[in-house]
């Protein structure tokens, strides 16, 4: 299990009891959604209110300690920064599958940063498009 006091102190936040339980939420389930984060914490926290969940989510992106994925005609969901990877997105059923990063890959970023006089800092990559478990849905 993570260390999420330790975690969020690096990141320069608080580390509070909700923000804790966010975080075990994310990690245990590996991608969530901000409705699916307040469901499970609000039983921990029956007074937490959802804005209060979208305003810790939004400042645990902003300092790095959370990672929005967004997902095409559905609400985002959230994971815990990690080492680069890629996302496999679902556009019917939103769910997200991580996949290791290839090497190919980070050699054709440098290639088109270098091209471009760009310093890549960080990246981001998530394909769209339909996981097996919904084409076999689609295909009965």
């Amino acid at each position: 299990m993570t260390d999420y006091a330790a975690l969020l102190k690096e990141s320069g936040l608080k580390a509070t009891f909700q923000r804790m339980n966010i975080l075990e939420s994310i990690e245990r389930q590996g991608h969530m959604s901000i409705d699916a984060i307040y469901d499970k914490v609000v039983k921990i926290h029956p007074s937490l209110s959802l804005a209060t969940v979208y305003k810790n989510i939004i400042l645990m992106v902003e300092q790095g300690v959370l990672v929005e994925v967004p997902i095409t005609g559905q609400k985002a969901k959230y994971e815990l920064v990690k080492d680069d990877h890629i996302h496999l997105v679902c556009t019917e059923c939103g769910e997200v599958e991580d996949k290791p990063h290839d090497s190919r890959a980070d050699a054709l970023f440098n290639s088109m940063t270098k091209h471009e006089n760009f310093v890549l800092s960080k990246q981001q990559i998530n394909l769209y498009g339909v996981c097996s478990h919904c084409q076999v849905k689609v295909a009965s």
